[in-house]
C-alpha cells in the first residue's frame, strides 16, 4: 500500500517520507478500513514536529488519527456483516505507530463508526478530533440551553463545530474571529454575535453583549493567549473549556479572579475521552448529519503525495476549516 510515514521528528518536508509498505491485517476484535481520506489535525502536526519535546514511540510512525473509508477486512471476534461499511475513524495512531495517511488501516472495531450516506469520506474524517472536541467541550458539563457561550476562534475546524453544538443545543453563542469572511462563517453556523478580536476589545463587548453579565461558558481555542479575558468575562460558577494551549504552552494562572467566581477550568483532552462521552458525541454527530444539519467545511485538500504540504497548512493557520488528505477514489 501507499503511506506517508516519518522515521525521525522535525520539520514536514524533511521527515515525511512516501512508499510502500504491506497493508496491515486486521487482528482480533480489529477492522481493515480503505481509507478514501484522512484528517489532518494540529495534534498531529505537534508530534511529528516533536513539539514540546515529543518522542517517537516507534522506529516509523504512519500520522493522523482521523479518517474515513470503507470496510475491508474484519479480524477474529468481528461480525463480518461490517465488511463494505462505510465508516469514519477516530484514535487510529493513538497509543498505535500506523494512523490513517495510508490506503489502508487496522483498528479496534469500535473506533470504526458507521458513515452516514448525508456525508463524504473528506466530511466523515473530521469527525474524530475536532467534532468530537467541540461536542465535548461545549456539553461535558451538562446542558447549555439557556445559557451565553463564547466560543473563541469560532472559524477554526473545533471551533465552528462548537459554535454548532452549543446554538443546536439551544445556548446564545458569541463567536470571536479575526475577519469578516470568517464572521459570516460563524453566524452560518449559528452565532448570534460575532466580535472581531483584531479591531474590537473582546472584554468590553462581550459585557455590552450580555448587560454586564458575562458568559456562563468560554469555549476556548488558546487558554494562555486568552486567560486575562477569560477570567473577566465569566460568569459565577462558569466553565472554561480548553482544548488547546499553543501560543503560551506554560500559561500563568490567576488563581484568584477564578477561584473568587468559583469557575470550573476543564482541560478537554479529546484522545482519553470517558467512554460515555465518547458515546454521546457520536450519537449527535450522526443524528445531526443523518439530519443535515451539521455543517462540514474543508478549507483545503490535498493528495496523499502532497502530504507534508498539508501538514505546512495546518501549521501556518490561516485555513479557515479543516485539512484533509485525500487518497483515492471510491
Amino acid at each position: 500500500m501507499r503511506a506517508g510515514w516519518y522515521e525521525r521528528t522535525g520539520p514536514a518536508r524533511e521527515v515525511i517520507t512516501l512508499g510502500d509498505m504491506p497493508a496491515p491485517d486486521p487482528g482480533h476484535g480489529e477492522v481493515k478500513v480503505r481509507l478514501y481520506a484522512s484528517g489532518v489535525n494540529p495534534s498531529d502536526t505537534k508530534k511529528r514536529a516533536g513539539w514540546l519535546g515529543a518522542t517517537m514511540p516507534a522506529p516509523r510512525i504512519i500520522p493522523h488519527s482521523d479518517g474515513a473509508g470503507v470496510i475491508d477486512a474484519v479480524g477474529a471476534g468481528v461480525n463480518d456483516e461490517r465488511v463494505g461499511e462505510r465508516v469514519w475513524l477516530y484514535n487510529a495512531q493513538r497509543g498505535r505507530p500506523f494512523g490513517t495517511a495510508a490506503e489502508f488501516v487496522a483498528l479496534p472495531a469500535e473506533q470504526a463508526i458507521r458513515l452516514p450516506d448525508g456525508a463524504n469520506f473528506a466530511e466523515g474524517a473530521c469527525f474524530g478530533v475536532p467534532a468530537q472536541t467541540a461536542h465535548h467541550a461545549v456539553l461535558s458539563d451538562g446542558s447549555v440551553g439557556g445559557q451565553t457561550l463564547l466560543v473563541a476562534g469560532a472559524a477554526g475546524a473545533v471551533g465552528h463545530y462548537a459554535v454548532q453544538f452549543a446554538a443546536w443545543s439551544g445556548a446564545r453563542v458569541i463567536a470571536t474571529v479575526s475577519s469578516e469572511q470568517k464572521a459570516d462563517h460563524a453566524r452560518a453556523g449559528g452565532a448570534k454575535e460575532v466580535i472581531n478580536y483584531r479591531h474590537e476589545d473582546v472584554t468590553e463587548r462581550v459585557m455590552a453583549l450580555t448587560d454586564g453579565a458575562g458568559v456562563e461558558r468560554i469555549i476556548e481555542v488558546d487558554l494562555g493567549a486568552n486567560l486575562a479575558i477569560d477570567s473577566a468575562i465569566i460568569k459565577a460558577n462558569g466553565v472554561i473549556a480548553s482544548y488547546s494551549s499553543t501560543a503560551v504552552p506554560e500559561p500563568v494562572l490567576p488563581y484568584y479572579p477564578l477561584a473568587h467566581k468559583g469557575v470550573t477550568l476543564r482541560l478537554v483532552q479529546l484522545y482519553i475521552l470517558p467512554e460515555p462521552a465518547r458515546a454521546a458525541a457520536c450519537r449527535d454527530i450522526l443524528a445531526l448529519v443523518e439530519q443535515g444539519r451539521l455543517i462540514n467545511t474543508i478549507g483545503r485538500r490535498f493528495p496523499l503525495a502532497d502530504l507534508a504540504a498539508a501538514h505546512e497548512a495546518v501549521e501556518g493557520g490561516g485555513v479557515m476549516g479543516n485539512v484533509v488528505v485525500e487518497i483515492g477514489s471510491p
